[in-house]
């Protein structure tokens, strides 16, 4: 069977491009590859994730592995209880995809994402025939586990070290999606006013016209209602994007500067480092060189973000898009725990989260996919001349050519000055790299 993992896991068009067929057959060598006895099963609420969680827990269990069924969670509720028990761990989801999409995300022991090595053997082993088959009591188990969202909750309060956020008053855009339950549960636990929306998913409605990906509605309602903040998250829960009393949209960037900011001034940002992709602004850049913070880059993906942390034994990093990773509290991208952490930090500070959140002007970002034949395509050396006159004209900004790693397309940014400066330095790279792909 062909699979192909993409930055986050597998992931594709139920029924054609994700058949249950094959998430049985990524079971059967997940476990072979990952050799555990007990394996952790979560899944977000679209409507295919009952038969892919079906499949998956069959193949695990067809090799002998003892499968815990947890339901509707959170990704990083997931990886949290496959860190505190040190077992493997998989998610069904297709994160911030609308319903007709799935995908299936894998821990290793630990909590912690796949690392190449470990894919390419998933890859190769579902190449190979299927191994003597267990019979009998060599058979695994398939059973529900109930605890799971509780436990959840309770790490998002401890998070806080018994800090609270009383007083405040948010609302929570759960984007119909895994977090539609323990969201709401750990913010009021906290004392926090909550105005929950998007939290009654029907398998359709994930991520639909809601979410992290469209915050729109819940900026017009912190408006209305007149509250603090609103917070959004993805499908299932592992990133998020804030919005402040005003209604203007803070993005990942603006959530690791102001979290960056005050971890410095409290003097729990390890080495006074912060780790970030290199689709991160370079607003953010700018900002952290005026707070004496240092800025380690890595390639798109929260996974190298994580590695990169752990390299450095540094505490803070992520994506523009909110995936952002405490180290110290958790294992990857967690949309709910990103969002509590920004509010006690406006909390703490007295200010708004508008005031905290202007630690960093965004330069006006410009992004292109250019279709090209061949996916992976590297045009980086072969328009090196293109894309330093285009940096010589820009003079602050900032230029990036990136194959996508899941299709066939080139993705060009552009930072500038003003958005006209991005935008036409944007076609003129567009149009290079289409002659160059055609």
């Amino acid at each position: 069977m062909t699979l192909r993992f993409g930055t986050d896991g597998v992931r594709g068009r139920v029924g054609d491009e994700l058949t249950p067929e094959l998430v049985l057959a990524l079971g059967r060598a997940a476990a072979r590859v990952l050799r555990a006895d007990r394996f952790l099963v979560g899944r977000d609420p679209r409507l295919s994730g009952p038969l892919l969680e079906g499949a998956l827990a069959a193949g695990l269990a067809a090799e002998g592995v003892h499968v815990e069924r947890l339901g509707v969670l959170p990704t990083p509720a997931v990886a949290a209880l496959a860190a505190a028990e040190g077992v493997p761990g998989a998610v069904i989801s297709a994160s911030h995809n609308t319903y007709a999409d799935n995908g299936v995300k894998l821990f290793t022991a630990g909590g912690r994402k796949l690392d190449d090595a470990v894919e390419e053997r998933l890859e190769a082993e579902l190449q190979r025939p299927t191994a003597e088959p267990r019979t009998g009591a060599a058979l695994g188990t398939v059973a529900d586990r109930a605890d799971a969202a509780d436990r959840y909750v309770d790490g998002l309060v401890a998070s806080l070290g018994g800090r609270r956020l009383d007083g405040l008053s948010v609302v929570l855009d759960c984007a119909n999606g895994a977090a539609s339950t323990v969201g709401p549960a750990a913010l009021r636990r906290l004392g926090a006013d909550v105005d929950v929306m998007a939290a009654d998913p029907d398998g359709r409605n994930i991520n639909d016209g809601c979410g992290s990906t469209a915050p729109a509605a819940l900026a017009d309602r912190v408006v209305a209602v007149g509250a603090d903040a609103g917070l959004a998250v993805d499908g299932d829960a592992d990133r998020v994007v804030a919005v402040d009393a005003t209604g203007r949209v803070v993005d990942g960037d603006h959530l690791m500067a102001l979290c960056a900011v005050d971890r410095a001034e409290r003097g729990v940002l390890a080495e006074r480092t912060v780790v970030v992709t290199v689709m991160t602004n370079l607003g953010f850049r700018l900002a952290m060189a005026e707070h004496d913070i240092r800025v380690v880059e890595t390639p798109v993906g929260d996974r190298y973000v994580l590695e990169a942390l752990e390299d450095g034994s540094w505490s803070l990093g992520g994506e523009q898009s909110g995936h952002v990773i405490f180290r110290d509290l958790a294992t990857t991208g967690d949309g709910l725990l990103t969002g509590i952490q920004t509010l006690d930090a406006v909390c703490r500070s007295g200010r708004t989260l508008a005031d905290l959140a202007a630690v960093m002007r965004s330069l006006p970002q410009v992004l292109r996919n250019v279709p090209v034949a061949t996916r992976g395509l590297d045009v980086g050396a072969a328009l090196a001349d293109e894309v330093a006159a285009e940096e010589a004209r820009l003079g602050e900004g900032r230029v990036l050519l990136r194959p996508s790693g899941t299709e066939p397309v080139v993705r060009v940014m552009v930072e500038a000055g003003t958005t006209a400066e991005a935008e036409q330095a944007a076609e003129r790279l567009a149009a290079a790299v289409e002659r160059l792909g055609a």
